[in-house]
């Protein structure tokens, strides 16, 4: 059975959560790493707005926007992730 928008929302929202807390800057490239980690954090906060807001198509994008970010500044080098290619894709 394919997952409904709701489902979807709840697991990116519970993943993004878990990447979040994960996330250690690489001092090395401290100012690159901040900007990446404060657009994911400003993205997985709209995304909870619009879904307060019963907006859950663009809490879905804002939460994967979230991730997105996540990934990049892991894939960079940005971020110190210890290999959790869970939660990021750093294969």
């Amino acid at each position: 059975m394919p997952q409904t928008i709701d489902q979807k929302l709840q697991k990116y929202f519970e993943l993004t959560s878990k990447a979040l807390k994960k996330v250690k800057i690489v001092q090395k490239h401290k100012k690159e790493a901040e900007d990446i980690l404060d657009l994911a954090q400003r993205y997985f906060d709209d995304a909870k707005y619009f879904e307060k807001r019963g907006d859950l198509v663009n809490a879905y994008g804002a939460v994967v926007y979230a991730h997105a970010f996540l990934d990049i500044g892991a894939r960079l080098g940005f971020f110190d992730v210890g290999k959790d290619n869970e939660l990021f894709m750093v294969d």
